[in-house]
């Protein structure tokens, strides 16, 4: 199925079209097909992209408080070190 679309074009702008159409051996229409296709396929490959970015920042997001320490944990620097002493003695005890 095909459907027929007709276009006002300034003398400039049929012109324009009419140069790149005949560089690469094509008639207006043939290169305006061609182009659109083109375009079509780019915004396509863009929202799948786009789609499967949002898929994989909830997949990341639903990692969030996943693992548990048994413990509240805060910002402050003295817990943090003292987790740390604990975690690089363990690995050199035994």
């Amino acid at each position: 199925m095909s459907q027929q679309l007709t276009l006002e074009l300034s003398d400039e702008v049929y012109a324009d079209l009419q140069q790149k159409a005949n560089a690469v051996g094509l008639s207006i229409a043939e290169w305006i097909i061609a182009v659109l296709n083109h375009q079509s396929n780019g915004v396509s490959k863009v929202l799948r992209s786009a789609e499967q970015h949002e898929e994989a920042r909830q997949r990341f997001r639903s990692h969030a408080g996943a693992i548990g320490l048994g413990y509240a944990t805060g910002v402050d620097n003295e817990s943090i070190d003292a987790d740390l002493a604990r975690a690089y003695a363990s690995e050199y005890e035994g």
